[in-house]
């Protein structure tokens, strides 16, 4: 949904298929929509909204029934308008009232008419009613402490919660929106404003808005209440960022973001943004990231609202990307849409790559790529788990097509879609992209039309190279011997994280081979093709490495004296992208069982003193994920006191930082405080101490200390935090008018360790004081934190019935996935037996996942304990 991976980053919730025979839910066909003119009347205050449609259809033969998609409707009245045969224009038209039978459970209505309409052109009205709901879907309610407003998100298939409508991608038509509202109000939509008159009656006022282009029904909106927009202009189109009205001053950064987005991608493109205007609106509740509705996108507030002077680095990062995403989408899924939702990777993949390339494009210092390699890794140790799925997958069902929205649309398919790139060249590239959109405009498209296009266009073997990306699932591994006689020994396999029923796994994978694009350093890339045992061997580099940039979507394993040279000259040889993507690679080989973590340590501590921010954070974080997965009680101790040891020296090397340190000095300072805080550093723990009172205080911290060590003093010092440091972090959750720090607040509530303290952040997390779109992660973290994940889970199993009643369209599997954070046998079994009897809708492969991710975490923890044991023996007395 634009951008659901903000939320789930390291999510890979696969498609299942549930209930009804997949083809059920799909229409019949033989109609064809070519207009709709909708007339709504909302009440907010009833929660309730009226509807007045026409649907211009041409049907391909005669018939007595039309079925469309329809839920929570209640029909008043049907009617078909048809034209006498060889009648003039003015005569009046046949008008057939219609039977209306709904099916609930495919989410269609069928009109029966007592009379055949005969094949052509039919004009169907209906009038109808319908809810505002509170389950953030279709049209619904949003709520802040001064009003209600009335907002929609329709994809992927919930346009039919808000109008009777032909809801499939394909079935495009053009739209004339005009709304009833109250006559204080305003409203949004695609389109621009081309009416605006009081009535119908007294205290309303009708607001109508232009036609829009051939568009699918989920990307139509529209939003009632009192909005608030700052405005722009970019290459003559109109450009606003909308808030409600207490946040208008946080919709700066994100409009001049817009604006030279905007005339970067009309360059890019070479298809100039064919709306008259564009609006980017927050919304208080609002379950996915952002939505890329066509001229009209919609953001969770924390998406879009900044302070342009003020605001963290991390949160402009996150706007910045967020809004380069959707308005990417403008083009790439807007104009140009997959023909089903088997294809939506190329929508968010698409869409995630461009995110990347447009952000750093306007901010070269932020090091987004330095992100985009860490969520790579990320993305490809969630895609060589056993349970994972093929980019292009079966989604016929709303819940099939609901788990569509994964790490492998966004992560996966971005980073195949950046590795296509890196392979044929940038400008060959951007011709391809410019071909494929000028060709499909206002219709729609395949995976076949794009790979076939980008193939044409660079002379290049691409279809091939994304054929086997795309259909086949998984991670492959590209292994690499010595060079001999001008040749570099070279296989692939499909890549496995975790030794636990590897072999069968293996057995079933053997069909599954890759083209994948081998890019060497200091040398062109070659083509890995199934079968191939050998490459030509590149020349031009100081030492072998088979993956420039960190750009190909595959591990690596090399040979004794190759991983040897790479890792002497990583920190001179290596760019910070390549030296993450190495970590990634040695870290995933120990968790196949191809290594040791006494191995995986070494290199840790080998790299300690790397100077980029983003390299110690990779390292950091998988030195936790050891202290949380593998080790255990006094191996935890003396794990903490060699991080005391080896990283207590670096930390004290770096300057104080403050307003004179690099942001990446500084990040860096940060990343070892905390690491050091949590290792039981007495002299951080201190400072830590220090530094929060004063901020609980009120009062600026002293020596230098910069916010993101600040964060980090809260961070540590809050997990033995009393009742008195919580109830002051809930007045900031409760009060504080930036989305940002009222989101980290909220959060940061999952911190505190102490019983009674979980219990109330658990208690909070299903009372009507958190909004429903946050319940589900407050949840989440404290059952994926080890502190808390036991009374978490209590909690859960205790209180399921309140929080399926809060449950939003995902937020069920989101926490069914947080569960796959267990490690024992016991917590295996009743996360299986307890979701059995509890099903979650659109989470039977997510349950399936995380069942898998336990399983995988005990077994790491078996066969790595010894050799951390071992390791630990040699190090912790030094």
């Amino acid at each position: 949904m634009g951008i659901w991976r903000r939320l789930v980053v390291a999510g890979l919730a696969a498609v299942a298929g549930l209930g009804l025979r997949a083809e059920a839910q799909r229409l019949p066909g033989g109609v064809q929509p070519e207009h709709y003119s909708l007339l709504i009347t909302p009440d907010l205050k009833a929660a309730k909204f009226s509807g007045s449609e026409t649907i211009e259809v041409l049907l391909d033969a005669p018939t007595k029934t039309i079925t469309l998609n329809a839920a929570e409707i209640e029909f008043v009245l049907v009617q078909a308008f048809v034209a006498p045969e060889g009648a003039a224009a003015t005569h009046v038209d046949v008008v057939q009232a219609a039977t209306v039978a709904l099916d609930e459970a495919t989410e269609q209505a069928t009109f029966s008419f007592a009379r055949e309409l005969p094949a052509g052109r039919v004009r169907l009205a209906i009038e109808y009613r319908g809810i505002l709901n509170d389950k953030l879907r279709g049209f619904y309610l949003s709520k802040t402490k001064a009003r209600n407003y009335g907002v929609t998100q329709f994809e992927a298939t919930d346009a039919r919660r808000a109008f009777p409508s032909f809801d499939e991608p394909a079935l495009k038509a053009t739209f004339d929106v005009s709304l009833v509202v109250d006559a204080g109000d305003e409203a949004i939509s695609n389109m621009n404003v081309v009416s605006d008159r009081l009535g119908p009656v007294a205290g309303k006022r009708t607001i109508a808005f232009a036609t829009t282009p051939r568009m699918s029904t989920y990307l139509l909106a529209w939003l009632v209440g009192d909005f608030k927009c700052s405005k722009g202009k970019a290459d003559g189109v109109a450009i606003r960022a909308c808030a409600t009205p207490d946040k208008g001053k946080l919709t700066r950064f994100a409009l001049d973001a817009a604006k030279q987005t905007l005339k970067d991608y009309d360059e890019y493109f070479g298809i100039k943004y064919p709306l008259a205007k564009l609006d980017l609106v927050a919304i208080p509740d609002f379950e996915a990231g952002a939505m890329e509705n066509f001229g009209c996108i919609t953001f969770r507030e924390t998406m879009l609202l900044v302070d342009k002077k003020n605001g963290v680095l991390g949160a402009k990062k996150e706007v910045a990307e967020t809004v380069a995403h959707e308005m990417a989408h403008q083009w790439f899924g807007d104009l140009v849409t997959p023909a089903w939702w088997d294809n939506l990777w190329l929508n968010e993949g698409f869409a995630t790559w461009m995110e990347n390339k447009e952000a750093a494009r306007q901010h070269p210092t932020w090091r987004f790529e330095q992100d985009a390699a860490t969520a790579q890794d990320r993305t490809m140790n969630a895609d060589a788990g056993r349970t994972t799925r093929a980019i292009r997958a079966q989604a016929e069902t709303p819940s099939q097509i609901g788990e569509m929205f994964d790490g492998i649309a966004y992560g996966k398919a971005g980073a195949v879609i950046g590795m296509v790139e890196n392979y044929v060249g940038e400008e060959a590239f951007r011709r391809g992209v410019h071909e494929y959109l000028a060709e499909h405009s206002y219709g729609n498209a395949t995976a076949e039309d794009f790979w076939g296009t980008m193939a044409r266009v660079s002379g290049l073997p691409v279809d091939a190279v994304m054929r086997s990306f795309v259909k086949q699932p998984g991670v492959p591994l590209v292994r690499f011997g010595g060079a001999a006689g001008g040749e570099i020994p070279a296989t692939q396999e499909r890549f496995f994280l975790t030794t636990a029923g590897k072999q069968a796994e293996k057995d079933a994978a053997k069909s599954e081979a890759w083209t994948i694009p081998i890019c060497f350093k200091g040398a062109e890339c070659r083509l890995l093709t199934p079968g191939a045992t050998a490459l030509p061997a590149g020349a031009g580099a100081a030492f072998f490495f088979a993956n420039a940039g960190d750009k190909g979507y595959y591990r690596t394993e090399y040979s004794a004296e190759q991983i040897k040279a790479i890792i002497a000259s990583a920190e001179t040889g290596l760019t910070v992208a390549e030296r993450i993507g190495l970590l990634g690679d040695r870290w995933a080989l120990m968790r196949a069982g191809q290594g040791t973590v006494g191995e995986f340590l070494d290199l840790a501590l080998a790299v300690k003193a790397d100077p980029n921010a983003a390299v110690l954070d990779n390292v950091m974080g998988k030195i936790d994920a050891i202290e949380t997965r593998i080790a255990m009680g006094d191996d935890l101790a003396r794990l903490n006191a060699v991080i005391r040891l080896e990283f207590g020296g670096v930390y004290e090397g770096l300057s104080k930082g403050g307003k004179h340190s690099t942001e990446d000095r500084e990040d860096e300072r940060a990343t070892l405080f905390e690491a050091l805080g949590r290792a039981g550093d007495p002299a951080v723990l201190a400072q830590a101490k220090n530094v929060s009172q004063m901020l609980f205080a009120g009062q600026k911290p002293t020596d230098g200390v910069g916010e993101t060590v600040s964060d980090a003093s809260v961070a540590l010092v809050v997990t033995d935090g009393d009742a008195a440091m919580y109830e002051s972090m809930l007045r900031v959750a409760e009060t504080a008018t930036d989305p940002d720090l009222k989101e980290d607040a909220l959060q940061t509530l999952t911190r505190f360790h102490r019983p009674e303290l979980v219990t109330r952040t658990l208690e909070l997390a299903v009372s009507d004081a958190v909004r429903s779109q946050d319940s589900w992660i407050l949840i989440a973290l404290l059952l994926e934190r080890r502190e808390t994940q036991d009374q978490a889970w209590g909690f859960v199993q205790k209180h399921w019935a309140e929080i399926a009643r809060r449950a939003t369209l995902n937020s069920g599997a989101r926490i069914v996935e947080a569960t796959g954070a267990f490690c024992t046998v016991p917590r295996r079994d009743e996360v299986a037996s307890f979701f059995a009897a509890h099903p979650v809708a659109s989470a039977e492969r997510t349950l399936a996942k995380a069942v898998d991710n336990i399983n995988d975490c005990i077994q790491l923890r078996t066969e790595q304990e010894p050799e951390l044991r071992h390791w630990l023996d040699v190090h912790a007395g030094k």
